[in-house]
């Protein structure tokens, strides 16, 4: 075991926990506390750590993200009551409130939504002159009020998980104690009545009625009201994330530029219907998925997902098969496109997806929390590369 004395941090107990403040590059004593010296014990796979304070006594809590550069919450075994983080103390900078509005607006969601919106758009595009400005305006208004419905959604499930984060995602604001409560929920109803807004007076019904459905569904998955919280019951979470994901992105956002953008009549296309399809395996994968490296939280906290009922590793295999047969089909479909260049593109596109997923997943150490999160944000950026094939399919 090795010592170390974090210089570029803040260590204190107050009140039974632990608080770095990754600021100052300095120790500096704080008014009744303790400065502590921590022993740091680098596991070979896990990466897991633990503090052993003055007394001798060890903690395996305290969770380090070398990645981010933000104060977080960690709560040390003192036997007295949790509250390590000082909510009074603010960010001291414009790039500290930036890094906590990134966090919460949970970013891998922000890009999926973006690139999902731009790709279903290209997919209504019959001729080269549909790409005109006009296009873009109507691709920009929806961009922009799904994003605003996206941090409503992302920042509400947040508000409903605090506690729950504290254990599984410490770094968010909320757990961490960088936003207050109040805070949240001016941020999540500010961003709802603005995607609102845009949506009614863009004028399109397909981009309004996206909207709607996904408030209705992203409240019903977090909220905590009778019979609602959906995110309890696996199969439920697993079908709101597909609807929202699979579906509404799917056909809203092309009926939105189809009918709103290129006054065209409605028309369900061989490439939208695959789209749909295929985006059906992948998000019902990111919903199994999201819940593998959470486990911990939501066994302690009762939230019954496939990973606490079926365990990691076979809920791991099932989310790589389903994955794998997806991109069998979609290289068979490739494969029958009348035009040379998207049979190419499409198969061998295809083909590497299926290649590196089946390489990433057999390297993971499903006894690692660290390497869990890092598959699943892998999953994510296969999920981007998929919007990027599928205008190539015609």
């Amino acid at each position: 075991m090795e010592s170390l004395l974090f210089s570029s941090s803040l260590l204190s107990a107050a009140g039974g926990g632990l608080c770095l403040r990754k600021q100052n590059l300095k120790l500096l004593p704080l008014p009744g506390n303790r400065v502590l010296r921590c022993n740091v014990l680098a596991k070979s796979k896990s990466r897991n750590n633990l503090v052993t304070r003055l007394d001798g006594q060890e903690s395996s809590s305290l969770f380090l993200c070398s990645r981010h550069k933000f104060r977080f919450q960690a709560n040390a075994t003192t036997g007295q009551p949790d509250e390590a983080f000082d909510p009074k103390s603010k960010p001291n900078s414009f790039r500290d409130s930036l890094d906590a509005f990134y966090r919460f607006s949970r970013p891998h969601t922000v890009i999926g939504t973006v690139l999902s919106i731009l790709s279903v758009s290209f997919l209504a595009v019959e001729k080269v002159s549909d790409i005109s400005p006009l296009q873009f305006t109507g691709i920009l208004e929806a961009v922009v009020a799904a994003l605003m419905m996206n941090i409503y959604i992302v920042g509400l499930n947040q508000l409903s998980d605090v506690e729950i984060d504290k254990v599984n995602k410490p770094y968010l604001p909320l757990a961490s104690g960088e936003y207050s409560v109040k805070t949240g929920i001016a941020i999540v109803a500010s961003f709802s009545i603005m995607s609102f807004w845009l949506g009614w007076i863009v004028g399109s019904w397909p981009l309004f009625w996206a909207l709607f459905v996904s408030f209705i569904l992203g409240t019903a998955y977090s909220i905590n009201l009778p019979l609602l919280r959906w995110k309890r019951f696996a199969l439920v979470a697993a079908m709101c994330i597909l609807a929202v994901r699979a579906i509404i992105v799917q056909i809203a956002f092309y009926l939105h530029v189809q009918t709103h953008v290129f006054g065209r009549p409605v028309m369900f296309t061989r490439p939208l219907i695959f789209a749909t399809a295929f985006m059906s395996f992948f998000s019902v994968v990111i919903a199994l998925f999201k819940d593998i490296p959470d486990i911990e939280g939501d066994k302690i906290f009762g939230i019954r997902s496939f990973s606490v009922t079926l365990g990691q590793e076979r809920v791991f295999w099932t989310c790589v098969s389903l994955l794998q047969m997806a991109y069998a089909v979609a290289i068979l479909v490739g494969a029958t496109s009348p035009f040379i260049w998207s049979k190419v593109i499409s198969v061998v596109g295809h083909v590497i997806l299926a290649t590196t997923l089946w390489t990433r997943a057999k390297s993971v150490d499903l006894s690692s929390k660290t390497e869990i999160t890092s598959c699943y944000m892998f999953i994510w950026k296969l999920f981007y590369a998929e919007y990027l094939l599928l205008p190539f399919l015609k």
